[in-house]
C-alpha cells in the first residue's frame, strides 16, 4: 500500500504537492482554532479566531528542541491535550448556556447522564442515542486529529529548521509587542493566552473543590439549630397543614422579562384576588439560588438546609449528615405527619431520609395513566389532585407536614398542560389530547424567543394549578410556602441575569402572616421590584425563627 502511494505520489507531483500543502494548512488551521476555542457561545466570534497564542509560540520552542523521537511522542500527547481542553471547552460552553457557570471536571460527570436522560425524554430514544453516538465520534475524532495534526506540524518545523526558528523567534517577538502595547482587534487583545488561562483554571478548580469538601463537611456539621429539643422547634404553627412547594425553573424573568412578565403578572394579579376572596393572603419577597438553569436538588437542599449547596459534592455531603432540614424539623416535633409528592423522581430515593419524610410518592405512586408531557411525567394539577385524594383529604390524628416539587415548567416547555376541570382529572387520561395538540419539543429548543415565550406560559399554568388547588382544598389551618428553584436557563432569561427566585407565604390565619411582618416583603404574590432579597441559604433559620424556634447550636 505504502508502495502505491509512493507510486502515486510520483506520477502526480502537482496534485500531491497541493494535497500535503492543503493538509499542512489544515493542521495548522485546526490547531490555532483549538488554541484559541473560547469558554462562551457569547464570545464564539471571528475576534477570537484573530489573536496571536503564545501556547503556539512555546509549543514550536519546545519541538524545535527536541530530537526525531521524543518530538514524536511530545507533539503526539500535546495534540490530544489540546483536544481534550476544546472538548472542555465545549462543555463550558455548554454548561455556561444552560447552568450559568463552568464545567467542573472534578464533580459533574455524573450529570452528563441526567442531560442525557433530559434529551431521551425531550427528542425521544432515537434521536439521543443518534445525539450520544455522535458526539462520542466527534470526541474521539477530536483527540486524534489533534494528535496527527500536531504531528505533522512538528516535522514541518524540524524540515524547515532554521526557518522556522525565525519565524518562531519573530511571532514571540510580536506577541510580546502586543501585550506591551495592550493592542486588540474589535476590542479584544490581539496577544493571547487562552489555552494556559483554560488550564490554570482547570488545576485551581480541582484544588478549590478538594479543599471545599473538606470545609463543607466542618460548616455542614456546625447546625444553629441542631441541638433545639422537639417543643422548642415551630411553636407558632403548631396545628397548621404545612406545604413547602417548589415551582420548577420559576425565576426572577417570569416576572420581570418583558416577554413573559406580561402573562405571568397577570395570572400572579388573578390568583393573588382569587386567594382573598377564599380568604388566604400572602406576602411575597426574593431568595438567590444557590443554582441556576438546572440541577433543582441544589436549590431544594440549599433552602431547606441552610447550608449553601451550590455544587454535587456539596449535596452529597448534606445528605448523609446529620444536619436539621427544615422539613425534617417538624417530623422531629413528632406533632405532625410528613410526606413528599415528587412527580420527578422516577427510581430509589435515599434523600427521604435527610428531609424527614414519612412517605415518598414518586412519578410511579400516583395512579397516573395520562401521558408524559416532554421530561414532566405528569401535569402540576394531577400531582396536587393526587396529593388531595391520597393524603390531604385523609382523616389524621396531626396536622400534615408536605414538600411537593412541581416539575410542568420544566425545560423545554413542550408540551405544556392545560387546566382541566378538576373534577374529571381521574387517573389522567383526560390530559392525552392536549399533549397531542402541543408543542413539538425539538420545535421549541432551537427557538430562543419560543421558548421565552413557552416558559412564560408554562409557569403560568404551574401558578395557576397551585393556587387554584389551594382555593378548592385550602382549610383555615393551611399555610403554603412556595417558591422557585432557580431562574431559567440563560438562552431564556438571557445572559448575565440574576439568580433570583420569587418566594411566597400563604394562609388564611393572619398571625401566620404577623410573624414575618418585619421581613418587609411584598403583599400578594408578586414581589416587588426592590422587595428584600435574601441568599437562599438564609431561609431555614429566619422561618424557624420567625415561627418561634429557639437555637440550641449543634458542633460548635
Amino acid at each position: 500500500m505504502r508502495g502505491r502511494w509512493r507510486g502515486w505520489r510520483e506520477g502526480h507531483p502537482g496534485v500531491s504537492r497541493g494535497l500535503s500543502v492543503a493538509a499542512t494548512v489544515l493542521a495548522a488551521l485546526l490547531v490555532h482554532v483549538c488554541l484559541q476555542m473560547p469558554s462562551t457561545l457569547s464570545t464564539l466570534r471571528l475576534q477570537e479566531f484573530l489573536r496571536l497564542p503564545a501556547e503556539a509560540v512555546m509549543v514550536a520552542v519546545v519541538l524545535l528542541s527536541l530530537p526525531r523521537r521524543a518530538r514524536l511522542v511530545v507533539s503526539a500527547v500535546l495534540g490530544a491535550l489540546l483536544g481534550a481542553l476544546t472538548v472542555l471547552n465545549m462543555l463550558d460552553m455548554g454548561y455556561n448556556d444552560y447552568l450559568g457557570r463552568r464545567f467542573n471536571i472534578v464533580l459533574d460527570w455524573g450529570l452528563l447522564a441526567d442531560a442525557q436522560s433530559y434529551l431521551k425524554d425531550s427528542l425521544g430514544g432515537t434521536v439521543t442515542l443518534a445525539l450520544t453516538v455522535g458526539v462520542v465520534v466527534v470526541v474521539i475524532l477530536l483527540l486524534v486529529l489533534m494528535a496527527l495534526a500536531l504531528v505533522r506540524l512538528g516535522n514541518l518545523l524540524d524540515r524547515h529548521r532554521a526557518r522556522a526558528t525565525r519565524a518562531t523567534l519573530l511571532v514571540g517577538t510580536a506577541w510580546i509587542t502586543c501585550t506591551a502595547l495592550g493592542l486588540e482587534v474589535g476590542g479584544v487583545p490581539v496577544a493571547a493566552e487562552h489555552t494556559a488561562g483554560v488550564v490554570k483554571f482547570q488545576v485551581e478548580t480541582v484544588r478549590q473543590t478538594l479543599h471545599d469538601e473538606a470545609a463543607f463537611r466542618k460548616e455542614a456539621g456546625q447546625d444553629t439549630f441542631g441541638n433545639t429539643p422537639a417543643d422548642q422547634l415551630v411553636p407558632d404553627l403548631r396545628g397548621k397543614d404545612m406545604i413547602f412547594t417548589f415551582i420548577e425553573s420559576y425565576g426572577r424573568s417570569a416576572i420581570e422579562d418583558p416577554i413573559m412578565a406580561p402573562g405571568v403578572d397577570r395570572t400572579l394579579a388573578d390568583s393573588t384576588a382569587a386567594l382573598a376572596k377564599a380568604g388566604f393572603h400572602a406576602k411575597s419577597g426574593w431568595l438567590t439560588s444557590a443554582t441556576y438553569g438546572g440541577s433543582s436538588w441544589l436549590g431544594h437542599s440549599t433552602t431547606l438546609s441552610g447550608l449553601w449547596v451550590d455544587n454535587q459534592q456539596r449535596y452529597r455531603t448534606v445528605m448523609s449528615s446529620d444536619h436539621l432540614s427544615l422539613t425534617k424539623a417538624f417530623k422531629k416535633t413528632g406533632a405532625w405527619d410528613t410526606v413528599g409528592v415528587m412527580p420527578g423522581v422516577q427510581k430509589a430515593w435515599p434523600e427521604q431520609k435527610y428531609y424527614g419524610l414519612d412517605k415518598v410518592y414518586n412519578a410511579f405512586q400516583m395512579g397516573y395513566q395520562g401521558p408524559k408531557f416532554s421530561w414532566s411525567t405528569m401535569p402540576d394539577q394531577y400531582a396536587l389532585e393526587a396529593f388531595q385524594r391520597l393524603e390531604h383529604s385523609q382523616q389524621r390524628d396531626k396536622p400534615l407536614m408536605s414538600e411537593i416539587i412541581l416539575t410542568s415548567s420544566h425545560q423545554p416547555w413542550a408540551p405544556i398542560p392545560k387546566m382541566v376541570d378538576w373534577d374529571t382529572i381521574g387517573d389522567g387520561s383526560v390530559f392525552e389530547g392536549i399533549e397531542k395538540a402541543g408543542n413539538n419539543p425539538a420545535d421549541i429548543i432551537a427557538d430562543s424567543t419560543r421558548s421565552r415565550e413557552e416558559y412564560g406560559k408554562s409557569v403560568q399554568y404551574s401558578v395557576t394549578a397551585l393556587t387554584q388547588w389551594l382555593e378548592r382544598y385550602g382549610t383555615d389551618d393551611t399555610v403554603l410556602v412556595f417558591l422557585g428553584d432557580h431562574q431559567p436557563i440563560a438562552r431564556v432569561s438571557g445572559n448575565h441575569a440574576s439568580r433570583d427566585v420569587p418566594i411566597s407565604i400563604v394562609a388564611k390565619d393572619p398571625k401566620v402572616l404577623d410573624r414575618i411582618a418585619d421581613w418587609n416583603w411584598t403583599d400578594g404574590l408578586r414581589p416587588a421590584h426592590n422587595a428584600p432579597v435574601w441568599k437562599m441559604n438564609l431561609f431555614r433559620d429566619r422561618f424557624l425563627t420567625a415561627y418561634g424556634s429557639t437555637p440550641h447550636p449543634s458542633g460548635s
